[in-house]
Order: C-alpha cells, then structure tokens, then sequence
C-alpha cells in the first residue's frame, strides 16, 4: 500500500469512527423531541403550532451565533471548542426533562419554558457540525471529501434508526421515579453527550502537524498536500471572511443547503407523529420511523463514494435533490401506510444523499478563515428552514388536519434548491493537485 493510501487509512480509523459517535449523540439530542412530542405536547398543553415554533426555534439562536463558534474553533483548536460545545448542549438537553419543575420554580408557562431552553440549546449547539466540517477539511485532501463527509454524515440517519427504536421504548418508563416517559427520554439520551465532552477534549488532536499518533512520514506527506491544495485554492482566489461571508456564491449554496435541511428537520420532527397515526404503539412507531433513515444511511455512503470516484459534485447534489422532494410529494398521495412509507424510504434516500456531496462544493474554493466562516454562514442559513419547516408544517397541521400541504411546501422548496444546484459553477480542478494524477489508480484500487 502507498504513503498516500496508508496515510489515509491512518486518519480515517482515528478519526472517523469517534466524530461519527459523537455526530450521532448530537443530532439525537437535537431531534429526540420529534419522539418526546408524543406524549410530551399533552403533558405541557402544547398545541402542534406550539410544538412546531419550540422545535424550530433553536435553529433561530442557532444561526445567530454559528459564525462567532467556528471562528472560535478556528482560534482556539478543535478539541478544546468541541468538548464545551458538547458539555454545554448535554447539560440543556438535559433541563429540556425538567420543564414542569422549572416551570413550577419560576411561575413562567411551561411553553415560555421549551421555548427558552430550545433557544439555549441552540446557542450551546452552534458551531459544532460547521466546525467539524472546517476540521475534516483539516485532515482529509478534496478527493476524498465526499466519502469522509459521508461516512460523518451517516451519523444522522443512523441516530434515527437506532435512536427512533430507543426513543420509542423510553416512552413506556412512563411514571418511574415520578418521571413521564418522555422525560426519561431526555435525561438518559443526553448522558452521553456530557461523557463525550471529556473523551474529546483529550483524544482529537487540532491538526496533522500535532499527530504524534501518525508517523513522522505520513505526517510530513498528509501536511505538504493539504499545503499544495491551499495554496491553489488562494492563487485561484484568495477570499477574506467577510468576502466569504457576502460572496455570491457562498449565499446561494447557503439556500441550496436550506432545501436540503428543510426536508432533513421536517421530516425529523413529525416523521414519528405521522408514523403514530398508524394506529402502531411507540415501540413499533420507533422501529417503523426508522425505515426511511436506514434508506438515508444507504444513500449517504453510497453517493458521496459514487461522487468521489466520478469526480462530479454538481449534478450529484442536484439528482438527489430531486429524489428527495418526488418522494416527499408522492407521499402526499398515498393514504395505505406501506405505500407512505416507501415514498418516505425513497424521500429518506435523496435527502441524506445530498449532504455529504453538496458540502465539497464550498470546501472546493474556500480555505483557511474563509472557509470556516463560509461553512458556517451556509449551515446557518440552511438551518433556519429547521425553524421554517417545522412552524409551517405545525401551522398547516392546525389548520388543515393533515401533513399534505405543509409537505408539498417542503418539496417545492427541495425542487427550487436542486434548480439553484445546477446554475451553481464548480471548478473541478480546485479538487486536484498534481499528486491526485499521480496516484489515482491506486486511490480507485483501494475504493
């Protein structure tokens, strides 16, 4: 095996694995309200416009300070700025199961109350997948970005379907020790987040130059590449990070990613009440809501290898775009649960299939600051449709009785983003410096 493929192999298996673990506790503790909410909306008289604006609101504080958190990461190193990220958002995610107590301590309404600790939570929150991005960036040379990007990635739809399953069977811990189920729901899936929050502030090394754990080969070679790309990237053109910040391009990837996580945060949050109106119990809502995710898996592994090896990025954002929001509509049509539930399993595959691709098209033509603050400006932005969809999906649900039209609004803004995808230039040879020539066939052999 070549220097390039070893030193690969090497960061992979170090680094990988534990940002998958701790990308799977994090988007569990930020979407395990979609479970809570079916029991949790009648505990707290939270009507479904109510929960809708308490699970989106956290993406308002979220996108207010996602800039200022990366550009601290990029400061203060990785470890130490993802390990209080992670304490921090362990520690709300936690008070989210005390809301009646708090309530009761401080006379506010128990509405006032989930609203202000989802707000918090996305204040702790921010920063942490926009900098994991900026990390990988660190490690990993574009041609490997898709699958890398993928395989973290994957932690979002494995945290649902493990966690959907787990999720749904906490919910029967109804009454011990005086708790409701759904309070032991988020008490037992935030523990992990404040133990993480340790491990990683001793176990992530900032960058490569600091890898005493890759041999001083590896290292010198994983260091020189990553050199040549920035320094290609920059001749190309040098951005600062207010020109990230306002750059043209920058903005209308941001609204690409906002189709992409509109369809993400919406199905996330009322996937399990959609599911539960089956007529199934929350064991088996749990394990049937996790069906669409393990198509997600499926596709988000699969695409950002296919996107690699075929060294396209546009086309590949803008096809699984298009996935996503067909799925999305033909659900709308179909009233039998099975037939529902392939359309979402097909919907579940498109919209976990653009984001590993979609996230080497910024990484392409950004670097240094610029590129942490441009990854963060688009994952604000893209997540305030995590605020949009679900109030719009809530607010029609209210007024309608039904997820139709609040799901049709969520594919057409899937569709408007795939559009938007297309029109988007893409300099391929931003990804590739002379090396990548050199030893692509090795690099396709160890695929």
């Amino acid at each position: 095996m070549d220097l390039e493929a070893r030193t690969i192999a090497r960061v992979t298996r170090r680094l990988v694995p534990f940002l998958i673990v701790c990308y799977f506790v994090a988007y569990l503790d930020r979407v395990n309200v979609g479970f809570a909410a079916l029991t949790m909306n009648k505990d707290l008289g939270l009507t479904a416009q109510a929960y809708g604006i308490g699970a989106g609101i956290f993406f308002l504080s979220y996108f207010l300070f996602e800039v200022p958190s990366n550009l601290f990461l990029e400061r203060f190193g990785a470890r130490k700025w993802i390990a209080r990220i992670m304490f921090s958002w362990g520690l709300l995610s936690m008070a989210t199961a005390f809301i009646p107590q708090i309530s009761a301590a401080t006379g506010q309404s128990t509405t006032t109350v989930f609203y202000t600790i989802r707000v918090l939570l996305g204040i702790a929150e921010a920063g942490f997948f926009p900098g994991i991005i900026f990390y990988l960036t660190l490690w990993f040379p574009a041609a490997y970005r898709g699958r890398i990007i993928g395989y973290f990635m994957a932690a979002i739809p494995l945290s649902s379907v493990i966690g959907s399953p787990i999720s749904g069977q906490l919910l029967n811990l109804e009454g011990l020790a005086g708790l409701a189920g759904w309070q032991w729901l988020f008490i037992i899936e935030a523990a992990p987040a404040l133990l993480l929050s340790v491990v990683v502030f001793f176990y992530l090394t900032d960058r490569p130059a600091d890898a005493k754990w890759l041999p001083q080969e590896q290292r010198a070679w994983l260091a020189r590449r990553l050199d040549d790309e920035h320094r290609q990237r920059v001749a190309a053109q040098h951005f600062s990070v207010l020109q990230a910040l306002g750059n043209t391009r920058v903005l209308l990837l941001s609204f690409v990613y906002f189709g992409a996580v509109a369809s993400n945060y919406s199905l996330g949050f009322f996937l399990p009440q959609i599911v539960r109106d089956f007529g199934l119990s929350f064991g088996w809502t749990g394990v049937v809501a996790a069906i669409p995710y393990a198509a997600g898996t499926l596709g988000m592994v699969y695409w950002g290898r296919h996107s690699d090896r075929t060294g396209e990025r546009r086309e590949h954002t803008a096809l699984a775009a298009l996935v996503a929001g067909a799925g999305i509509a033909a659900s709308t049509l179909l009233d039998d649960p099975t037939g529902k539930m392939i359309a979402l399993s097909i919907a579940g595959f498109g919209v976990f299939a653009v984001l590993p691709v979609f996230w080497t098209l910024p990484t392409a033509f950004l670097s240094g600051s610029a590129a942490a603050g441009g990854i963060a400006i688009i994952n604000s932005i893209g997540n305030l449709s995590g605020f949009a969809g679900p109030f719009v999906m809530g607010k029609m649900k209210d007024a309608t009785g039904s997820y139709t039209v609040g799901l049709l609004a969520v594919s057409a803004t899937v569709f408007l983003a795939m559009l938007v995808a297309l029109s988007l230039p893409h300099e391929a040879k931003l990804e590739r410096v002379e090396s990548d020539r050199e030893t692509e066939p090795l690099r396709q052999a160890a695929d």
